[in-house]
């Protein structure tokens, strides 16, 4: 598919960015979490990221799935950037100075969040981003509130009572979503085997 994206099928090209989409936005949901959520959608910045790799794509030189995410993570990682420079450090629009509803702190993770940490070689970094896109397409095939209870627990690292509290559920009925959600997650990564 690569090869063709290259060689100039637009719909290659289409189909090849789609294939990471799940990835790009367990990645940009990331970044963008906490109080900043309130005024991005990582959505926004993984479309903006698919326009710039169309309009770039003359240029990636890479061969490889690996290479692909490499790549396509950088530009994220570059809008993402510039997104928090835009929205939460301009002064007169600082999420900073945002007060939660109830006056106190919403749970949401460290402001800013941190980056990242690299692993020891491009290699291994491109090996682990293919193995995250194959687990960003099983989570987002999950139903929704399945999806959401996993996300929030094992991605996010919240507590059962504040995932309950999320999700409007009981501790009990929200463990049972956590539970069905990461069978069948183990069920749909078993069949990328």
């Amino acid at each position: 598919m690569i090869q063709l994206a290259q060689n100039g099928d637009r719909e290659a090209l289409g189909r090849l960015l789609e294939r990471y989409g799940p990835y790009l936005r367990v990645l940009a949901a990331r970044q963008v979490g906490g109080r900043l959520a309130r005024r991005l959608d990582g959505s926004d910045i993984v479309q903006q990221t698919f326009l710039e790799a169309q309009r770039d794509f003359g240029r990636f030189r890479g061969t490889t799935g690996p290479e692909v995410i490499g790549w396509l993570t950088r530009i994220l990682d570059h809008n993402v950037a510039g997104a928090i420079r835009d929205h939460a450090l301009a002064a007169k629009r600082a999420v900073g100075r945002e007060e939660s509803v109830a006056g106190g702190s919403d749970g949401s993770a460290a402001w800013p969040p941190e980056p990242a940490s690299g692993r020891s070689s491009p290699s291994q970094r491109a090996m682990a981003g293919e193995q995250a896109a194959f687990l960003a397409r099983a989570l987002e095939a999950l139903p929704e509130e399945q999806r959401e209870a996993v996300r929030l627990r094992h991605l996010e690292g919240w507590p059962l009572a504040q995932i309950a509290e999320h999700l409007g559920r009981s501790p009990v009925a929200a463990a049972s979503l956590i539970k069905r959600g990461l069978q069948a997650l183990r069920d749909q990564l078993a069949s990328y085997q």
